[in-house]
């Protein structure tokens, strides 16, 4: 039986230049880009293995111009593609929950793609509580959030005015949605990838079979610690 949650990837176009860009301390902008490119399709996998109702990904960006455009596409296949809106992020994320929520009738569990570690068993878990709660909300390591699950998509407006990308973010989040008054119930801490400090901690947990390992062991192999098999 599926979740009666819909899942929201929050995406855009891995281009060379554009994606990931504080990865180019240790890389080109090309490889950078197909490191997020290997992130977003670890993580598009991990939610088409997740049994909820819905499969949402609001998108910027050119695929046209993207690395690894095509397999990105063809796995877009399995998902409702919006456009993102909005200003700043803030408002992107929030305009994407409302579009999700219009779309889908359903409570949303919003992801993006810099967590290529997620698992449909973690997915499926969070989708499970956000059915029983007004929210939930999962920490990222640098002090902001990998996912936030909203019953409703107003809900998701406190996020206007929270400053993203910050060492803040996830507590300003935590703090916005409680003064809202939803009751918010914590997912497991992720690390998220960021930076280059970022890959080794997130590839020594993420899929042996799967995309990022593979391109971090082309394109970055001296960020690799240890990783076992």
């Amino acid at each position: 039986m599926r979740i009666q949650v819909a899942i929201l990837v929050v995406a855009k176009a891995p281009v060379a230049g554009q994606a990931k860009t504080r990865l180019q301390a240790a890389m080109s902008g090309a490889d950078a880009a197909r490191l997020a490119a290997a992130a977003l399709l670890d993580t598009l996998d991990a939610v088409a293995r997740t049994p909820v109702a819905k499969r949402v990904v609001a998108l910027t960006g050119d695929l046209g111009h993207a690395e690894c455009g095509a397999e990105i596409r063809s796995a877009l296949a399995e998902f409702d593609v919006i456009a993102q809106r909005g200003s700043d992020f803030a408002h992107r994320l929030a305009n994407a929950h409302a579009d999700c929520g219009a779309l889908t009738g359903l409570p949303t569990l919003q992801i993006g793609m810099d967590t290529p570690q997620v698992d449909a068993e973690l997915l499926s878990a969070g989708a499970q509580l956000l059915c029983e709660s007004d929210a939930v909300l999962g920490m990222a390591t640098d002090g902001g959030w990998w996912a936030l699950g909203v019953r409703d998509p107003l809900s998701a407006q406190a996020l206007i005015g929270v400053p993203m990308s910050t060492d803040t973010t996830g507590a300003e989040t935590l703090a916005a949605l409680r003064s809202s008054g939803a009751r918010v119930v914590a997912l497991p801490e992720l690390a998220d990838v960021d930076v280059p400090d970022d890959v080794s901690r997130v590839c020594a947990v993420a899929r042996a079979d799967g995309h990022f390992r593979r391109v971090v062991a082309e394109v970055a192999p001296t960020l690799i610690m240890e990783v076992g098999n």
